[in-house]
C-alpha cells in the first residue's frame, strides 16, 4: 500500500506558476493535484496523453479545443490527447482539481 498526503508533497516549478503537486506517477498513470487561487489559470497547453480532470472544490472554467464550460465540485471532464486545453478560476474562491494522465507521458507538455 502506498499513501500520499497532498500537504507533504512539494509544489512543483511549472510554467503555469500555480500550486501543482505530483501525487503519484507510475507507468500507467500520473496523478496531479492543482489549486488555483481566484484569478489564476493553467495556461493553454497540449498534453501527449489523455487527461481527466476531477473537480474537488469550487468552480472554474475549462476550455478544451473550441469548447468552454463551467465546471464545479464532483464534475469529471475528459480531455483527449493533443487537444489544447486551459483551466481558469474566475470565482472568488479556491478551485481545486485532480489531473489524471493516462498513461504517464513520455513527452513534455507543450505550452501554447
Amino acid at each position: 500500500m502506498k499513501i500520499v498526503n497532498m500537504n507533504e508533497v512539494n509544489i512543483a516549478q511549472t510554467p503555469h506558476g500555480v500550486d501543482v503537486r505530483k501525487l503519484m506517477e507510475f507507468e500507467h498513470a500520473t496523478i496531479v493535484h492543482i489549486k488555483l487561487k481566484p484569478g489564476e489559470a493553467v495556461k493553454k497547453h497540449v498534453t501527449p496523453v489523455d487527461v481527466n480532470f476531477y473537480i474537488i472544490e469550487g468552480e472554474g472554467e475549462i476550455e478544451i479545443g473550441d469548447e468552454k464550460e463551467l465546471v464545479r465540485k464532483d464534475d469529471l471532464v475528459f480531455s483527449p490527447a493533443r487537444i489544447p486545453h486551459k483551466l481558469s478560476n474566475n470565482s472568488g474562491k479556491p478551485f481545486r482539481f485532480l489531473v489524471i494522465k493516462t498513461p504517464t507521458p513520455m513527452e513534455e507538455t507543450k505550452i501554447l
